[in-house]
């Protein structure tokens, strides 16, 4: 039996769920129209479908496994669990009330909240104790609060200058911090077959945040350099022609390659290389 996964149809959610399954070395589709894509080689069914749609599947037990957003998951209320976290697709939630009344949490009793994710809002708003009534909309929840039919928002927020230009600003500490994540149902055994997937992803995302360091550096500075770049373990150390010289080989934090390099060079460090990772298994 083939392993059946879910895969955001459309959006930039879609498009980067290919590329990293893409990398982990799975088929995916080359027409947007396609709605399943079997790959036979990994033994895998891939069916495109509604990101809200993706966590119901799982949950009911029709699909093994799927990618879709953390905040999907929890506004969906489905009997499907986060696995783990793809580090792309982030977005941040937050309440925002009419600019210039200074609202905070507590004034959220008895309002009406507009939201297009009314199960995570909702939740939300027990979690604190807060009794208020939430109105769901599809689309504008900048434009509710003017229209009349809400008193404040929870919404995605990335600059704010929507909320801004709706006359709004943002209250409260943020609601939940989202990102693309994969998923399995809930209170079941995570088959085989959905282990080595996630797997190869967990190696690309890994893959992604590292590059390989290799420098040539003389036996005296070795400890200082290896305390630059420890690697993940260790480094790997080897012997040059040169008796007075090492070559070293570590892992290094994409975002501090160049930190790095500066210290390693200051440390008398040469033949400075990085390399990028395609994938790994640690």
């Amino acid at each position: 039996m083939m392993l059946r996964i879910a895969i955001p149809n459309k959006g930039s959610l879609a498009d980067e769920s290919i590329a990293i399954l893409k990398e982990a070395g799975y088929r995916q589709r080359t027409d947007s129209r396609d709605l399943v894509l079997v790959d036979t080689t990994n033994s895998v069914e891939f069916y495109y479908l509604r990101p809200r749609d993706i966590a119901i599947y799982v949950g009911s037990g029709e699909l093994e496994g799927g990618i879709t957003g953390r905040d999907l998951l929890i506004d969906s209320g489905a009997l499907a669990s986060e696995v783990m976290a793809l580090n792309f697709g982030g977005s941040t939630f937050r309440f925002a009330g009419p600019a210039g009344k200074k609202y905070s949490m507590k004034d959220i009793n008895g309002k009406r909240v507009a939201t297009a994710y009314p199960g995570l809002v909702q939740s939300h708003l027990i979690s604190l104790g807060i009794s208020a009534e939430v109105v769901r909309l599809d689309g504008a929840v900048e434009s509710s609060v003017r229209l009349g039919v809400a008193d404040v928002i929870a919404d995605v927020v990335s600059t704010g200058n929507t909320l801004r230009q709706a006359g709004l600003e943002i209250f409260g500490d943020p609601i939940l911090a989202s990102e693309a994540i994969v998923i399995s149902r809930k209170d079941v055994e995570i088959a085989a077959d959905l282990e080595v997937l996630i797997r190869r992803l967990q190696g690309v995302v890994t893959a992604r945040q590292y590059v390989l360091m290799d420098y040539d550096i003389k036996k005296s500075d070795i400890d200082a350099a290896c305390a630059i770049t420890p690697g993940l373990e260790s480094p790997t150390i080897s012997p040059l022609q040169n008796p007075d010289w090492l070559a070293v080989r570590a892992m290094v934090l994409r975002t501090e390659t160049n930190r790095v390099m500066d210290d390693l060079y200051v440390l008398g460090a040469r033949g400075i290389l990085v390399t990028d990772i395609h994938a790994c298994r640690l």
